[in-house]
């Protein structure tokens, strides 16, 4: 009965009772600054992917080749040598859900919005992922869109290349990221849209710098 007695009052446990309470706290506070320094990381390459891709897209060929090769004079009234304005054309986004590239236009695009693959090479929009690819590696081309859009720039019959040189944004979407303390439950968060443009310089060809 004093054995008992004296175990009752023996506080020599105490420190590991506080450490056993305040250990998880510890833990989840150690895994969220893991966590925090991930999502920066994939935040940053997220980021990086798409700036190397719409710096790809704008030196290489357009994912829709009639783009390149459309002549606007006629188009609106405009005659040879007329400036084209932002409301001559629409904009055209072309996705990759699955093997085949499919291109949307909303407004007028003259050039149509088929997109072309050029037998034994990959076509424009892989390229481009490939670029992308190469910055994230988790990406998939549903993950990417490929806008050609109205910039005010160009002239009509211009002889050196294309009227216009629309403006390009290529963007990433659906992009997820799973911190440690969600893996457990399978949890992931998607993050928000990246997007980066830039006006199209010669729109041709299948490098870049």
């Amino acid at each position: 009965m004093k054995y008992f007695r004296s175990l009752l009052k023996d506080i020599g446990g105490g420190p590991a009772a506080e450490f056993a309470l305040v250990l998880p706290l510890a833990i989840i506070f150690l895994f969220g600054i893991i966590d925090v320094g991930r999502l920066m990381w994939t935040w940053n390459m997220a980021e990086k992917a798409t700036q190397m891709g719409v710096r790809y897209a704008v030196v290489t060929d357009y994912v829709v080749p009639g783009i390149a090769t459309q002549s606007f004079v006629g188009q609106s009234s405009l005659t040879q040598g007329d400036p084209i304005p932002v409301s001559a054309y629409g904009t055209t986004t072309c996705i990759k859900p699955s093997t085949t590239v499919t291109c949307t236009c909303v407004g007028t695009c003259p050039w149509g919005a088929s997109p072309t693959v050029a037998t034994g090479s990959p076509d424009p929009f892989t390229r481009i992922f490939n670029r992308m690819d190469a910055i994230m590696p988790e990406l998939a081309p549903a993950n990417i869109q490929v806008l050609y859009k109205p910039s005010g720039l160009g002239f009509a019959g211009d002889p050196n290349g294309s009227d216009i040189a629309p403006l390009v944004t290529v963007q990433l979407t659906g992009v997820t990221f799973q911190p440690f303390l969600l893996q457990l439950f399978g949890g992931t968060i998607t993050l928000p849209n990246f997007s980066a443009s830039l006006t199209l310089e010669d729109g041709a060809g299948t490098v870049s710098n």
